[in-house]
């Protein structure tokens, strides 16, 4: 339907299933309608099948980004989310791995623990790694004013303080050294759209 109508729509997945989808994806990245971007937290499959038991493995998701980068799609990567102590190190290694296979654009989120998701994510860490679980938690509240979560807009994806100062700026030169350009993709074209129903001569009340 939005390639019939020319709507033009961004896609943010952890799945490399989204190459079924090529033959359409291409045509309209020819005409500027579609950007793709790939969320990948870390290249360490052991961790990755822990963090997200059921997305592709993050080599499968680099080898998506380099077949739709390579159909001529505008692919971008997002290190996200970012969570202190557990994957915050591969920031650098996943922005030059998405560079080296195509990734034009690239972005981070700081991980977000609202409402019922926070207690899900304590016991994760208790779960998974109850050596550092203090650390991490105790560093998440000094980037969200000493709760688990802030939810104010401009703070809510990055946090404040001295990590989230110094994360922005290791994220600005892995940028640099990666070789992207861009955070985001330039705007997609919204002036192909067309109404998906044929005009009627008696016109329409909406």
């Amino acid at each position: 339907m939005l390639a019939e109508t020319r709507h033009p729509f961004s896609l943010i997945t952890k799945n490399a299933l989204v190459e079924r989808d090529l033959d359409l994806l291409a045509p309209m990245a020819r005409e500027n309608l579609v950007h793709v971007y790939f969320s990948i937290t870390t290249l360490d499959n052991a961790l990755s099948s822990r963090l997200e038991p059921r997305a592709s493995a993050p080599h499968s998701r680099l080898k998506a980004v380099k077949r739709l980068s390579e159909a001529g799609i505008p692919v971008g990567v997002m290190f996200a989310p970012v969570i202190p102590w557990v994957n915050d190190q591969a920031l650098e290694a996943v922005l030059d791995a998405a560079s080296a296979h195509g990734a034009t654009a690239a972005g981070y989120v700081l991980l977000r623990l609202p409402h019922e998701v926070a207690p899900l994510f304590r016991d994760w860490l208790q779960t998974h790694l109850p050596d550092r679980a203090a650390h991490v938690m105790s560093t998440i509240q000094q980037l969200r004013g000493g709760k688990d979560y802030d939810s104010r807009f401009g703070k809510r994806l990055s946090g404040e303080g001295v990590y989230a100062d110094l994360l922005a700026r290791r994220f600005a030169l892995a940028l640099k050294r990666a070789g992207f350009r861009e955070r985001r993709h330039p705007p997609l074209d919204c002036s192909r759209f067309v109404p998906p129903r044929a005009p009627s001569p008696q016109g329409e009340l909406f």
